[in-house]
């Protein structure tokens, strides 16, 4: 039998040979048979103890995305193995990259001895990833304070304690120190942080406020996405209509909790998504529901748009160390700026023309 050197296990053998990908990451495939004799234990339990490096909680992530199956099925988390069941895990490794720091400029709304506050762009990804080495939110903090960052965990994320998605733009949080990331950390774990963010979302609203209180997990027909699942994890965000237009609608959004592209997901499934964006709805799938006069108007407009019309606009939290509330703000973006005036324009023209008549 075969054995691999980071793994202790009763009984196991890989069934494929390491797979190696194009953008340089190692696709591993692990087998892993049950032995005869085995008491009942949960799988991610199981797999925290077997496998070396493997926390619960990068095995609970493996095997809710997907990575992990038994007898050819995916399965929960909690799954209480048995004899003579077979475990497959299939999970990318990077071989460990030096990180290198860029002259990208950078807007810092605010920094301290422990704290950076930054106004991210769009297109600009938080941290290396797969297909994403360069021109990163880390690889230009590094090109600005080089060692300077906090240690983390995850080598490719000094400094990191939360993220927004590629084409968000708005404030994050990034720590110079150890003693703030780890305070930091647990502020965010315990939902302490004030978000609020500004979106422009398909359709109007029916109240001027609300929630969405829905689970939220991997989409089931597409691993890269996520979807409301019955079984995902708690995710409620609050939203409040600023102002209505024809058929787009500018909101504020709070969230009570941060998971994985959580207002894009509840936006989509409310029948409301987001202006502009690829993955939820947002941009050719809505144009059936409208009228010629409005399809040539929403076309003009996404001509402009690349992006999902997200802003994280404030950001609010104690201070890790002295204890002081901060609160910061980032202005509209040029592209939110632009839409918000041509609809703003074209209200206008509607009220003129409704009051002529």
């Amino acid at each position: 039998m075969i054995t691999d050197p980071n793994i202790e296990v009763e009984e196991q053998e890989p069934i494929l040979e390491d797979e190696p990908l194009s953008d340089g990451t190692i696709l591993k495939r692990i087998e892993i048979i049950i032995p005869i004799g085995k008491t009942p234990e949960r799988l991610d339990q199981f797999l925290t103890r077997q496998v070396a490096d493997l926390t619960r909680t990068k095995a609970a992530e493996l095997i809710d995305s997907g990575g992990v199956t038994i007898d050819g099925s995916v399965v929960k988390r909690s799954h209480k193995l048995r004899p003579r069941e077979v475990i497959e895990l299939v999970f990318p490794i990077r071989p460990p990259t030096e990180l290198k720091g860029e002259d990208i400029p950078l807007k810092i709304v605010w920094e301290d001895h422990w704290l950076i506050i930054i106004d991210k762009p769009a297109g600009m990804v938080v941290h290396p990833a797969a297909g994403n080495r360069s021109g990163t939110l880390v690889n230009a903090l590094l090109g600005h304070y080089g060692e300077g960052l906090a240690h983390s965990p995850d080598p490719e994320r000094p400094g990191v304690v939360h993220r927004i998605d590629k084409d968000t733009t708005g404030l994050l949080v990034v720590c110079k120190r150890e003693p703030a990331m780890a305070r930091m950390s647990e502020l965010f774990r315990e939902h302490r942080i004030d978000r609020e963010y500004n979106a422009i979302a398909w359709w109007p609203f029916p109240a001027k406020k609300g929630v969405v209180d829905a689970p939220i997990g991997r989409d089931p027909s597409d691993r890269k996405k996520m979807a409301v699942v019955p079984d995902g994890k708690l995710a409620r965000t609050h939203w409040s209509q600023l102002e209505k237009f024809d058929f787009l609608s500018f909101i504020a959004l709070k969230l009570e909790t941060g998971r994985t592209h959580q207002i894009r997901v509840h936006l989509s499934n409310t029948g409301h998504p987001m202006f502009g964006d690829p993955d939820y709805g947002g941009r050719n799938r809505q144009m059936g529901k409208l009228s010629t006069a409005q399809r040539i108007e929403a076309a003009e407009y996404l001509e402009h748009i690349d992006r999902q019309m997200l802003h994280a606009r404030t950001l609010g939290f104690e201070h890790p160390i002295t204890g002081e509330k901060m609160l910061f703000e980032s202005p509209l973006p040029d592209d939110f700026v632009w839409l918000l005036e041509k609809l703003r324009e074209k209200e206008q023209a509607r009220k003129r023309a409704i009051a002529g008549l």
